[in-house]
């Protein structure tokens, strides 16, 4: 059996791609696989900082289309970048196991966040970051940057920025490590809901192709996903959400731990619930529901302007 899979061209996207592809071939012999490259809108276009694009799924719209119409079978995506509603037409149709979920600092020097001069330059693409760094560090800058993972350490390294704040599982998974300065605390820096999980997206009416993309499934990271990805959906009115969320399931119970933060980082509503495994989405509802009852509308506001 020959299927296609649809990647985007930048180096984690491809090795993520072949990490996903290897479980599916070995866990089931005989299917042959065969990789297409696809050129997203969010890879033309290098130079707008990601915060101030409007449209979501940039770097998956592309790919999501060519499962659509046939081109490939399924997609390997980042479970972050996927957007919280999907067409009808197509499903998350495996969750492979997650990676590491925190963030880490790659700075000039090897340097700690707590040694950083006043005034010295972070680039982040993220406003969740930004705004965590502005809490944790008010007298460091925080800037935008874009550019792949190896691209955004080698302005470290060229001087163009003091450090970068980047995912800890992509660093792993391109064996880049060593570039590694700290691990940053989970208490001061929450990541974005679905990091370090990876999402296999299929054509919903493909019963034969789920089945097969369903054997490199890890259950706890689905549930982990769903409950993140739920409590995005109660938030989320037509605004990108800067929004941290982390969810662990072990055995029969997950938790969910939920934050968002003001512009400056000062003011920060959190929401923290757990119920049974089984039913991850109903955790994220309710976390979501309890950041409205403290006001994140009124913080979601304040965020708009940074579309503009």
């Amino acid at each position: 059996m020959l299927l296609r899979v649809g990647t985007r061209g930048s180096r984690l996207s491809l090795v993520q791609t072949d990490m996903v592809v290897e479980k599916i071939r070995r866990a089931n012999p005989g299917v042959e696989i065969e990789r297409k490259t696809i050129t997203t809108s969010g890879d033309v276009d290098r130079t707008t900082p990601l915060f101030s694009i409007s449209q979501k799924g940039i770097f998956e719209k592309e790919v999501d289309q060519a499962v659509l119409e046939g081109k490939v079978d399924f997609a390997v995506h980042s479970m972050k970048d996927v957007p919280t509603l999907l067409s009808a037409k197509l499903t998350i149709a495996s969750v492979p196991e997650r990676g590491a979920t925190g963030d880490v600092l790659v700075s000039k020097g090897g340097k700690l966040l707590k040694e950083l001069g006043d005034g010295k330059t972070v680039g982040t693409s993220s406003l969740l970051r930004a705004a965590q760094l502005r809490r944790l560090r008010p007298t460091l800058r925080a800037d935008p940057i874009r550019g792949n993972v190896d691209t955004r350490v080698e302005k470290v390294e060229r001087g163009e920025f003091d450090a970068v704040i980047l995912a800890e599982a992509g660093l792993a998974r391109l064996g880049m490590m060593d570039r590694v300065a700290e691990r940053l605390s989970l208490d001061d820096f929450m990541p974005a809901p679905g990091q370090g999980a990876l999402a296999v997206i299929a054509r919903r009416d493909n019963s034969r192709l789920i089945d097969i993309l369903k054997t490199v499934e890890l259950p706890s990271t689905r549930a982990e996903a769903e409950a993140e990805r739920e409590l995005v959906k109660v938030l989320e009115g037509g605004c990108k959400v800067p929004v941290g969320a982390i969810a662990s399931a072990k055995r029969d119970t997950i938790q969910l731990t939920a934050s968002i933060f003001s512009m400056d980082g000062k003011q920060r509503l959190t929401a923290t619930r757990s119920g049974p495994a089984d039913h991850p989405a109903m955790i994220g509802k309710s976390a979501g529901e309890e950041l409205l009852k403290q006001g994140a509308k009124r913080i979601e506001e304040t965020w708009r302007t940074v579309y503009r």
